[in-house]
Parts: structure tokens; sequence; C-alpha cells
């Protein structure tokens, strides 16, 4: 699994016009779901993605985590983040699991960030969505659970 995930001061995905899911404060998250990638990779990166710590305390400018600042999560699949362009200029896609399978793990990374403690909104799996962020610093990170986290 591959997750960008962005600190952001808000962030808005719409379908159709019409916003499906918003948050203030927090994480913008894409995620990719590659062929082969298991429940217990969507265990590992929700764990690590709550326990990530990205947000400025009193001290240091990257000292808290998504819970302590009291952020929420905005999750978006996103297979193109499972793009090669090794091999010319058009993206190939072949290591994107399979729509079922990654749909299937992302709702279930998705449960598995609540159960940490995380509000999470969503986008709409499959969908053509526009989605709308403000990054915060900027501080973006991707994680991958190839090279396990």
């Amino acid at each position: 699994m591959k997750a960008l995930i962005q600190r952001v001061s808000r962030a808005a995905v719409r379908v159709d016009g019409n916003s499906v899911g918003s948050i203030g404060r927090g994480y913008m998250i894409l995620l990719g779901v590659v062929a082969g990638d298991t429940e217990e990779d969507a265990q590992a990166l929700a764990r690590k993605t709550a326990k990530l710590r990205l947000f400025p305390s009193d001290a240091k400018p990257i000292d808290r985590n998504l819970l302590d600042a009291e952020g929420r999560a905005l999750v978006v699949s996103q297979f193109t983040l499972c793009g090669d362009v090794r091999k010319g200029n058009r993206p190939s896609f072949v290591s994107a699991a399979e729509p079922v399978e990654a749909e299937r793990l992302y709702e279930r990374y998705c449960d598995l960030l609540r159960a940490e403690g995380v509000e999470v909104e969503t986008g709409r799996f499959g969908a053509m969505m526009e989605v709308e962020l403000v990054n915060d610093g900027p501080v973006t990170l991707m994680l991958d659970t190839e090279g396990r986290i």
C-alpha cells in the first residue's frame, strides 16, 4: 500500500460538484492499493498513520501526531500512485490491485484508522473526484508498505 500524506489546514473532496468529505486541520491521505497487498499491510499502515508525528508542539516544528493535534483524516483512493513510467511516458498501472480487492483494502484501512481513534472522512471509491486542500507547511510524506514502512 502507498499513502501520500499531507498535513493540511483544510481539505475537501467533491463528486459531481457535491461534497462527499471534508476536514479542517489534519491529514489528506491519498491511498493506492498495490496488487498483493494484504490485511497486514492495511493494519501496519493505519497504525503508522495514526502515530505519525507531523504537527508542531511548543518545543518542535514536527512533534505531535494526529490525535494529539485533534486532527482528522480525509482518505481518498488513488490508484495512480501505483503508476510506473519507467518504460515510456504513459503510466502503466499493472501493479495496482484489482478494483474489488483495492476497494476492500481501502475500506479496511479507513476502518483500522478509525479503530486507532482517528476521525475519518472519505472520498468515493472509483469515482471521478475533485480534491481541494491547503497543505500546511508544506509537509508531505510518502509511506509504502513494500519497504515495511
